[in-house]
């Protein structure tokens, strides 16, 4: 009985080893990795990101990103606080980590020995007539005040998070990325004082699911402001047409006017000389 007690115990952590070999196996084969591109730009101002999964872009970003972000400052007096604004850029030396998944993904880009950190959340949700879309769901920017490029002589400085509040962005069909050259501005609420620190976000592409081709954005969905801009450009150009087309088509009717009265004959407007005759 010692011996059958002995075995099973045994073969109790054997079957125990080989759950955690497996779970350890699956961690491995879903190993992520991020990948920074930004060399890939001609555009100074434009980072590229990648965050790739078994060797396959799983998430990808493209874009040039400010922060406007405020901070206090003691006045002169050495009492009173007043707010200052730092101005920055999303740097392209940036280091980047991400998660994918079916339904959420998040992409974290770091920079300044993680003084600086990004967080964008995805998901995914069915829309009317069972349309799955993907989209923003928050951002969070977490910023350090005693990093002193960017704030100058901050008060009681230290490291503060903003986040957005019931945030529904760049709003995609499923299994394409979204492109916008046009500037998307978003405001997250702080944790210093409940300040409001701004994000934006131009020349635009993202797509966080569904990459058909490694590191290959699939078909663009143009956001509407640049489709209104395209067709404020494109509008004057249609209307001259018409107008030349109306005009050309007026002259020509014209033109076979003239010919068929020309070919009728004429008769004398002074019709007395008939009754002479």
């Amino acid at each position: 009985m010692g011996r059958l007690g002995f075995s099973t115990t045994e073969s109790a952590r054997l079957l125990l080893f080989g759950v955690f070999g497996v779970l350890a196996l699956s961690v491995v084969l879903a190993e992520q990795e991020g990948e920074n591109l930004s060399g890939l730009s001609d555009n100074p101002d434009k980072a590229i990101f990648a965050v790739r999964e078994n060797g396959t872009t799983c998430l990808m970003v493209e874009f040039a990103v400010r922060f406007l972000v405020p901070y206090d400052v003691l006045a002169l007096n050495g009492i009173d606080l007043i707010t200052e604004q730092a101005a920055f850029t999303l740097p392209r030396g940036a280091e980047i980590e991400g998660k994918c998944g079916s339904t959420e993904s998040e992409i974290q880009i770091t920079w300044k020995n993680k003084a600086y950190t990004l967080r964008i959340y995805f998901d995914t949700e069915f829309r009317d007539k069972g349309i799955e879309v993907w989209k923003i769901s928050r951002i969070q920017f977490v910023y350090d005040t005693s990093e002193t490029s960017h704030f100058t002589n901050a008060y009681n400085p230290g490291k503060h998070t903003a986040n957005t509040h019931h945030l529904v962005a760049l709003v995609t069909p499923f299994g394409r990325s979204y492109a916008c050259s046009a500037q998307q501005t978003f405001t997250l609420i702080s944790s210093d004082h409940q300040k409001g620190v701004t994000i934006s976000m131009y020349d635009t592409q993202i797509q966080p699911f569904d990459i058909a081709s490694d590191f290959i954005f699939s078909e663009p969905y143009k956001c509407i402001t640049d489709q209104r801009e395209r067709l404020e450009e494109t509008l004057p150009l249609i209307l001259g047409f018409i107008l030349a087309l109306i005009i050309v088509i007026t002259l020509t009717i014209y033109h076979f006017h003239l010919k068929l009265t020309a070919n009728q004959p004429q008769l004398p407007r002074d019709r007395s000389m008939y009754k002479n005759m």
